[in-house]
């Protein structure tokens, strides 16, 4: 497939079908110099669009690319970094795979995968990229919530409703649902089980 916007269009379809899991090798500096807007490849990046809150994402870039923005790499999901990457692709829900023709650019033209052999080679290979990987924010991370969140991560990890973790915390129902919030802003998402899931992977639990 070839032509900007058709490419354009159908990685945003591919991102936006995922389900499930994203992954991705990405180099968001890459293209700095091919005429792409900055703005693009933050806001276009796997991991950055509305449609994909519902799906693991998991995106590997190296170091080198992230200090070339201007501004800091965000996305939704987890990321790792490493000193390159092998070729750029995205596979959504492990069944659908798109590999740049010329393996570093998506707007040069791609190559939509579906042969469930390649695919899995593909998601195996970003596997083993990945936990050869570098958090890029884990050394940043606290080494637990805010201690005025610790009763609310304890509640919600029991399972209590709202009302009745309010009461146990003697606080009302609506104090308890702000610190809910802000809770689940500290672990990037508005999920309350991706929460318990990104509370343990921090070792808060």
């Amino acid at each position: 497939m070839r032509g900007v916007t058709r490419v354009r269009a159908a990685l945003a379809s591919l991102v936006g079908s995922a389900r499930h899991e994203l992954l991705s090798f990405d180099d968001p500096a890459a293209a700095l110099g091919q005429g792409i807007p900055e703005s693009f490849l933050r806001s276009g990046a796997p991991g950055c669009a509305p449609a994909v809150r519902t799906a693991r994402v998991r995106r590997i870039a190296p170091r080198h690319g992230l200090r070339q923005l201007r501004e800091p790499w965000r996305c939704l999901g987890e990321a790792r970094v490493t000193e390159s990457v092998p070729f750029r692709i995205i596979v959504a829900d492990r069944s659908v795979a798109a590999v740049p023709i010329d393996l570093d650019l998506h707007d040069n033209g791609v190559l939509l995968i579906r042969d469930p052999v390649v695919v899995q080679a593909l998601v195996r290979t970003h596997q083993a990229w990945w936990e050869a990987g570098e958090d890029p924010v884990r050394r940043a991370r606290p080494a637990g919530p805010p201690p005025h969140l610790r009763p609310v991560l304890d509640a919600i990890m029991a399972g209590l409703t709202d009302d009745a973790a309010a009461a146990r915390l003697n606080m009302s129902r609506r104090t308890y649902s702000r610190r809910v919030g802000e809770l689940m802003a500290a672990l990037g998402t508005t999920s309350r089980f991706r929460a318990g899931v990104e509370a343990a992977d921090r070792g808060w639990i």
